[in-house]
């Protein structure tokens, strides 16, 4: 088994797993760092995550870490919280022994795939990265807000003054849509959701798509301009003559799982509409029984 390994550079408790990932893991299987986890091992080669071929990608960190990783890298990935919210994590270190039997688990092939829907899309003609999360249109100018034209599949909706919009995936519906009174959504299900950013003289209503429709945002004045903005990470410029367009991507998100479900990996991150109070406590992956 060749498994990758990439790490939050910054966040020295996912340096610390890393190494000691390597530690446990031992000649088990073939581990490959990224450049990123590099300081975890540094007498290991090490590469760019672009460049790994492995049959499964391990990343330590935060979601953000783990949407730097599915942009870069088409593995199955399992995602190892060290950050602080960690929503698509499916490890959390916080429970002693969820580390270590998770690569326990891992190497034994006890886990399964999941799949998420990703959204693509085009500036003019030229294709953009995909996104796991949202792709998020605002003004160019900071504290400024724009108009902004909305066309579905093609034919113009209308048009919204706003700080921007965001498009986002199922799995970016507990993201920074969340944040400006959008839905969420069960990740299980492939939708596109359409939020505005503090829009003016109109309530901050959301909508949930059909996936096969496409998103086209454009910005009305050539001043102060827009930009596209792909999971929080790069950022390109728009134009009324070259607006963007979203749809639903044929690529697919996959993520290693060992049981956990959708609102299970919610919970204790005050995300969901109700108390959390008195529900029971669920099970961790330590709970499930050991492999053999």
């Amino acid at each position: 088994m060749k498994i990758g390994l990439t790490a939050h550079p910054g966040k020295p408790k996912a340096l610390d797993l890393a190494s000691e990932m390597v530690r446990i893991v031992g000649d088990r299987a073939e581990i490959v760092l990224s450049d990123e986890a590099a300081r975890a091992d540094p007498g290991r080669p090490h590469r760019p995550l672009e460049e790994i071929g492995c049959d499964v990608l391990v990343a330590i960190g935060g979601d953000g870490t783990f949407l730097h990783a599915l942009r870069r890298s088409r593995a199955p990935l399992l995602p190892i919280n060290a950050g602080t919210v960690g929503v698509l994590a499916e490890v959390e270190t916080r429970h002693p022994k969820e580390f270590e039997w998770a690569l326990e688990r891992l190497l034994k092939g006890f886990y399964f795939l999941e799949e998420r829907m990703k959204l693509a899309a085009e500036v003019g003609n030229r294709p953009l990265p995909d996104a796991t999360n949202e792709f998020v249109v605002h003004s160019a100018a900071v504290a400024k807000m724009g108009l902004f034209e909305l066309a579905f599949d093609g034919h113009v909706a209308g048009r919204l003054r706003a700080d921007g919009l965001i498009v986002a995936s199922p799995t970016g519906s507990t993201g920074y849509s969340l944040s400006s009174r959008g839905p969420i959504v069960d990740s299980s299900i492939d939708a596109i959701l359409l939020t505005a950013i503090a829009p003016f003289r109109t309530d901050p209503r959301a909508l949930v798509l059909e996936p096969m429709r496409t998103v086209r945002l454009r910005p009305v004045d050539e001043a102060p301009g827009a930009v596209v903005v792909a999971d929080g990470e790069s950022e390109y410029p728009i134009s009324p003559t070259r607006p963007v367009t979203i749809y639903r991507s044929p690529r697919r998100a996959v993520l290693v799982r060992f049981g956990s479900r959708f609102f299970q990996r919610l919970r204790g991150k005050r995300i969901l509409p109700w108390s959390e109070e008195f529900a029971e406590e669920g099970p961790s992956i330590a709970d499930l029984p050991p492999p053999s």
